[in-house]
């Protein structure tokens, strides 16, 4: 199991499998990233748990509905079809070329869009547990990323329903989306890392986050194509969401996205890791008490 503890005096105590907790007044760098590592390492030997407690939340959230999270992917697919008939007609471009790329686009921002806005609540909505329970912190992170595949997974149908009804088909570049989905997973926990630290501290961030989103939908080629920026098409590249949404979306549409998008994508998840290890190592031995 892991373990939970905070910096309080200069006891030395044993844990549940965990190394020893030294609980210093002043725990130094190298400390606190043993106590990280440990925290990391036993979180992902729990995915076990991390799959109940997901698959829980949504068994909970959709409790007593007929469709289930189903209803999320008629709203979605309805969505499509309607913006679809829409953009294509205000932007003059052809229905069948267009609604793929719209269909991809709807499911995969509503994935990146939930896991940033409910990485916010990754400690807060676990507060009961993370009280009570000695428990990695990890955990929680693999629970909100995990969720959100679930729902994935669910409006993955409408991506299938739009290609089958088009007769398209992305052939064997689709492939290439994999490394992407998998560099997706790898940021979603370490946004959940410093997203859920940091709102634990600071309970108004979340509200600025949604608002961030809201303004990202549209700066990124969501709804429009990337093309139809045409010489403005360099301030997309400071982006962080286009380079990320393109390694996936680009393969599923049958085309291969340039080196500097791999580039920015790999760079941007460098830079998050980064920033959430330090932050997370440093914070986690206080997350119990901002809760």
């Amino acid at each position: 199991m892991g373990y939970r503890g905070a910096p309080m005096s200069t006891t030395t105590i044993p844990t549940d499998g965990a190394p020893l907790l030294d609980l210093r007044a002043d725990m130094s760098l190298a400390a606190r990233q043993r106590f990280a590592v440990a925290d990391i390492v036993n979180g992902s030997a729990l995915w076990r748990l991390s799959w109940t407690l997901g698959w829980l939340d949504i068994k909970l959230r959709y409790r007593g509905s007929l469709l289930g999270p189903f209803w999320l992917t008629l709203s979605t697919g309805v969505m499509v079809g309607a913006l679809g008939l829409l953009y294509a007609s205000l932007f003059h471009m052809n229905l069948h070329e267009y609604l793929p790329f719209l269909s991809l686009s709807i499911v995969l921002w509503g994935f990146l869009s939930a896991v940033v806005s409910e990485s916010c609540t990754t400690f807060t909505e676990a507060e009961g547990v993370v009280r009570s329970v000695r428990m990695p912190f990890f955990v929680f992170a693999a629970r909100i990323v995990i969720r959100n595949i679930l729902v994935l997974a669910h409006n993955i149908v409408v991506i299938v329903a739009v290609f089958v009804l088009l007769s398209i088909s992305p052939g064997s570049r689709a492939v290439l989306a994999v490394p992407g989905l998998l560099l997706w997973i790898v940021d979603a926990l370490a946004l959940c890392l410093l997203l859920g630290s940091f709102c634990a501290r600071f309970r108004d961030i979340q509200p600025i986050v949604n608002s961030i989103m809201q303004i990202a939908f549209f700066m990124t080629p969501v709804i429009w194509k990337p093309e139809q920026a045409g010489k403005r098409f360099f301030l997309l590249q400071p982006n962080p969401f286009y380079d990320l949404l393109e390694v996936v979306r680009g393969p599923l549409l049958g085309s291969i996205p340039d080196g500097m998008t791999y580039l920015g994508a790999l760079s941007y998840s460098v830079a998050l890791w980064v920033v959430a290890w330090l932050f997370f190592a440093r914070a986690r031995g206080r997350i119990a008490f901002w809760l």
